[in-house]
């Protein structure tokens, strides 16, 4: 679809520093006007707010490989993925791919189809796609290839992990998913568990190349964030280095030296929405409430970023804009990008409607082209 120029009338609009407040947003050439461009669209009864930003989301894998062999082209996967985005309200989303010592679909070889694959795409869906790379920081040998791989895949985004089971590889002992890792990747487990000892085994050295590699990347324009903070020493060697992100820190103390160290904090929203993190780590509404979050993100399932942003406003813990912006403005204003995420004039008419009566997303729109539209809001675009 085209882009439109159009008014949109009678719904419940989300200005910024204004709350809802039902009005007339108007759209042309890609942009909000402040002007009426002349084609009035109804939508009274539905909510007009910022398009939703996905500051980290992995939810694509199972479009790209549901089962060994089922997608072969991974362009086709990427395009899945982008509708299932939209459906769900999303705008803009950051793509994470795993570069890991789990292989399979987490491994450097996937990674190096899918990435230049999401790359490729974004040319021609209407979401905008922003590939991120994690990367596990034990893999010393992957060093020095990794900027190349970078440029060479158009990516500009890295987060830093360590998923490696340390207190049982420190002991000698087999961790607990070896078997099933080493399947997924293809491995016999005893040479898994020769991997896993060998990468332990690099402990001493990786933080010093940790230190150079981020100085190249920051050189190359790359940005970066880490993974899984635990404590206030994590967050400040990791500040060190030039990684200003912290994702899903596991703790209030990390968040907290995040947050006062002027670093931004990315926080699950499958943890708010469903309560909770499966893993036991601090209550991500909890965090909300301190306000010791910037954004959240989908992680592994796109459709609580918006219910996540919902449950913290009817449980309280916020009012509804600021609810909002934690899925819109303030990852916009993360990932650098001070062209969307609140709906004003000269933004990019990246837009998401909900029905006011089921909270559900009726249409979305980035850069006023129709990435998602359904029901009875369909029949009043196009009359």
């Amino acid at each position: 679809m085209s882009v439109l120029n159009v008014d949109f009338e009678g719904g419940e609009v989300l200005r910024p520093g204004a709350g809802l407040e039902i009005g007339c947003l108007s759209i042309a050439a890609g942009r909000i006007r402040a002007e009426p461009v002349g084609r009035r669209v109804d939508v009274s009864g539905f909510l007009v707010l910022p398009g939703m930003v996905d500051a980290h989301g992995d939810g694509f894998e199972r479009h790209v490989a549901p089962r060994r062999g089922a997608m072969p082209d991974i362009g086709e996967g990427i395009a899945s993925a982008e509708a299932e985005l939209a459906a769900n309200g999303i705008t803009t989303g950051v793509m994470a791919q795993f570069y890991s010592w789990e292989g399979g679909l987490r491994g450097p070889d996937f990674a190096a189809q899918v990435l230049p694959a999401i790359t490729a795409e974004r040319d021609v869906l209407v979401t905008d796609l922003i590939p991120q790379l994690r990367f596990e920081t034990h893999m010393l040998d992957h060093f020095a290839a990794l900027p190349g791989l970078l440029a060479e895949w158009g990516v500009s985004y890295v987060v830093f992990n360590d998923h490696l089971p340390h207190d049982r590889l420190a002991q000698g002992r087999r961790p607990k998913a070896l078997t099933g890792q080493a399947l997924k990747a293809g491995r016999n487990p005893e040479k898994q568990f020769e991997l896993l000892l060998d990468l332990h085994a690099n402990g001493p050295e990786v933080s010093a190349a940790l230190d150079h590699l981020a100085q190249v990347l920051a050189a190359q324009g790359v940005r970066m964030g880490s993974h899984d903070e635990q404590s206030v020493q994590d967050r400040a060697e990791w500040r060190a280095r030039g990684v200003h992100i912290s994702e899903f820190p596991e703790t209030e103390a990390a968040a907290r030296a995040a947050r006062e160290g002027g670093d931004a904090v990315i926080l699950g929203a499958p943890n708010v929405s469903r309560g909770g993190s499966h893993k036991g780590n601090v209550s991500a509404a909890e965090l909300v409430r301190l306000g010791l979050c910037d954004a959240l993100a989908s992680d592994y399932h796109y459709p609580s970023l918006r219910r996540a942003a919902l449950r913290l406003w009817r449980d309280g813990i916020c009012d509804f804009a600021t609810a909002w912006g934690l899925v819109s403005d303030g990852p916009a204003r993360l990932l650098g990008l001070d062209d969307r995420g609140r709906l004003a004039p000269g933004q990019r008419a990246d837009i998401v409607l909900l029905d006011k009566a089921t909270l559900r997303v009726a249409a979305t729109l980035c850069a006023g082209r129709v990435s998602y539209l359904n029901g009875a809001l369909a029949a009043r675009f196009l009359a």
